[in-house]
């Protein structure tokens, strides 16, 4: 057959499509690392990516992207950015027309207000340095050893169809209250990640301890759950965590499963209003441990979930998103697609 090529040569031409098409980097100017640019940084991801370095906007103009990126796929998409940037990256894939068993590898460079994917499955690198050794891992060929595989949280909302929202750590409740004081300037812009997260940690043990905002805590909101079909029987949780990763940093892991298990699905952690032995309960949570006397209370509940029902007036946060529930005033959190994340 005329202009045919014979397995050799056709291997080695996929071979140098492949390296041309090595990887693309998404760039968020506004991370908190990334708001003083570095020039030679980007020049560089320029030069190795062949001019694929993208800093979009706005959703829409991130989905436009996504989707013109499907026609010419990369092996590997780098994004520069916290956890709020990986999200809107995999929310435009999950919409896009890129079939779901061809997405690329991602690689997370952490730069954010809050990177607690790239604690879990990050490159664990930043910069010029990173560049380099991306291409280097991805030029001598991928496999599993490098790669860690998550399923993402997404969410789904009437009266907003096609726009399913994915993310990896969201909750309700006391989760919601305490992202609202990590929220404010004051923290956001003067305070290194690591201590933003201790500051709004003990501002929000604090309020348990004032006595004008105590009650409005432990009273939770008012929440109908249903966990893979079967009913809740909380009227009122004090909180709701859920996540799709499988580690936190400083060793926290506030759920039933051991930190780092393989369990599919959505791993959650149900309070109670008004719950017992709160502060000895967080004590131990946060510290990676759940005591018997926790994993046996009726108001503590905690385990793995392929999706989560709520119906709430409250709003949901992902991955410091604020998602007001649908036009039903219900929303509902399940496990996504198997991405794979590259690591060192």
């Amino acid at each position: 057959m005329v202009g045919a090529k014979s397995p050799d040569r056709q291997g080695q031409y996929n071979k140098r499509v492949r390296l041309q098409n090595c990887f693309a980097l998404i760039y968020n100017p506004q991370s908190r690392r990334n708001i003083e640019a570095d020039p030679h940084y980007l020049e560089q991801a320029r030069a190795l990516t062949q001019g694929r370095v993208y800093a979009p906007q706005s959703h829409d103009e991130l989905r436009l992207l996504i989707e013109r990126m499907a026609a010419d796929p990369v092996t590997c998409l780098v994004i520069d950015g916290g956890d709020g940037t990986v999200g809107s990256v995999l929310s435009a894939l999950y919409a896009s027309s890129w079939p779901r068993s061809s997405w690329p590898v991602i690689a997370v460079l952490a730069s954010g207000n809050t990177n607690l994917i790239a604690a879990d499955v990050g490159f664990g690198q930043r910069g010029v340095k990173a560049l380099h050794a991306l291409r280097d891992r991805l030029q001598a060929g991928l496999t599993s050893a490098g790669l860690r595989w998550r399923r993402p949280l997404v969410v789904t909302r009437a009266g907003h169809e096609g726009q399913d929202v994915l993310g990896f750590f969201g909750g309700i409740g006391a989760f919601a209250r305490g992202i609202d004081i990590a929220h404010h300037p004051g923290i956001l812009t003067n305070i290194a990640h690591d201590a933003a997260v201790a500051l709004t940690l003990m501002l929000s043990l604090a309020k348990l301890f004032s006595p004008l905002q105590r009650k409005r805590w432990l009273e939770g909101v008012p929440c109908s759950l249903v966990c893979d079909g079967r009913p809740i029987s909380f009227d009122r949780h004090f909180l709701l965590l859920c996540t799709g990763l499988q580690r936190l940093p400083h060793g926290a892991w506030p759920f039933w499963t051991e930190p780092g298990s393989q369990g599919d699905g959505v791993a959650y952690l149900d309070v109670a209003a008004r719950p017992r032995r709160l502060l000895t309960a967080i004590w131990h949570l946060l510290r990676g441990r759940a005591p018997v006397w926790v994993r046996s209370s009726p108001q503590y509940r905690s385990g793995m979930a392929e999706s989560l029902h709520l119906k709430m007036k409250h709003a949901f946060v992902l991955d410091g998103e604020i998602l007001e529930p649908g036009a039903d005033g219900a929303l509902t959190i399940s496990a996504g697609p198997q991405v794979s994340f590259l690591c060192i």
